[in-house]
């Protein structure tokens, strides 16, 4: 494999990574906070639908990307109400908020729309843009020169090149994807607000008995987790393709808590589970077929791996992930 085209795989595993990463920390703060939440597939959905949507009836991106996140809330907020308020099972309100998005948006798009429960495709304003920086081989060289970027790419030396086709380049998406890592390892562990978050999540009658809100945490982490599906949405309809198509998230929200579990509920552990799975897909898409010593490994297979690999992980091959002691428990407070 050429070092250019090494590389060329690299970023297409930082953009397909992204959703993945941000899902993932999504779900880990829902879950620090004992909230389990398998509906972060359907959150996903129905952010990208309404990201879309919204982009393609006014052509700005960014109220687009606030009504993914909208879209996102309001069903963090039935989940919220269903598992928190009413105390009813998690899982189940999960798998419901799946369903719901599943046929709402497909129902909203054909009528919105007309075209079999698609958006129309976004162009100019409607999407987000990549960020050239300073001193990047991009867009505007090719224009200038009459070449091809990836010619122009593969005349300089390695570091250019890692930095005008892996650093730079990108959505404002996928930037903040990557620094909401550090930011959400800060947050839970050197704030007082991720600590009783922990707590929780761990022991909320405790944290009750310091006179703390356990209500009020847990539906703060829950808004966390809507607001971060909301943008993991956003960016699958507006960033990484050109409009929604129906079930466009492809069990990305699955593959996350998968991520999430093979991280064992830790920020950095989370990112680089993401990009294993966001490398595999990668992988996928950029070789059809892989011949290892005289054997073709069909193009399906390679297709299949992250998906294999959040079975096994589910299985319990990654060693012991322990979920938060208080996880998927409604708390009850005692009188």
């Amino acid at each position: 494999m050429e070092f250019l085209t090494l590389i060329q795989v690299f970023d297409s595993t930082i953009r397909l990574s992204t959703p993945l990463l941000l899902a993932c920390l999504a779900g880990l703060f829902s879950e620090r906070a004992g909230i389990f939440d398998i509906g972060l597939e359907g959150k996903m959905l129905m952010a990208a639908f309404f990201s879309a949507a919204v982009a393609s009836l006014t052509g700005s991106v960014w109220l687009g990307l606030l009504a993914g996140i909208a879209a996102s809330m309001v069903l963090a907020g039935l989940h919220g109400l269903a598992s928190i308020t009413f105390r009813g099972n998690q899982l189940i309100s999960g798998v419901a908020i799946n369903f719901l998005a599943a046929g709402m948006t497909v129902l909203i798009a054909q009528d919105w729309f007309k075209q079999g429960g698609r958006t129309p495709s976004l162009f100019g304003q409607g999407r987000f843009p990549g960020l050239e920086f300073p001193g990047a081989i991009g867009p505007a060289d090719a224009e200038a020169t009459g070449r091809p970027v990836s010619d122009l790419i593969a005349e300089t030396n390695v570091v250019l090149q890692v930095y005008s086709d892996l650093i730079s380049g990108h959505s404002i998406l996928v930037y903040l994807a990557f620094l909401a890592v550090p930011a959400t390892w800060w947050v839970l562990f050197r704030t007082r607000f991720g600590l009783r978050l922990r707590a929780v999540g761990e022991n909320p009658a405790a944290v009750d008995t310091s006179g703390v809100s356990v209500v009020g945490l847990r539906y703060a982490a829950v808004a966390i987790c809507g607001l971060l599906c909301g943008i993991a949405g956003a960016y699958l309809a507006t960033a990484l393709q050109a409009g929604f198509v129906k079930d466009m998230t492809a069990g990305r929200g699955f593959i996350a808590l998968a991520a999430l579990i093979f991280a064992k509920w830790r920020p950095w552990h989370a990112m680089w589970a993401c990009l294993l799975f966001g490398f595999l897909q990668a992988v996928a898409l950029r070789y059809q077929n892989i011949d290892i010593g005289g054997v073709v490994i069909p193009v399906q297979v390679m297709d299949a791996l992250p998906y294999i690999l959040t079975v096994v992980i589910l299985a319990g091959f990654v060693g012991k992930a322990i979920p938060p002691r208080a996880g998927g428990e409604p708390y009850v407070k005692e009188r």
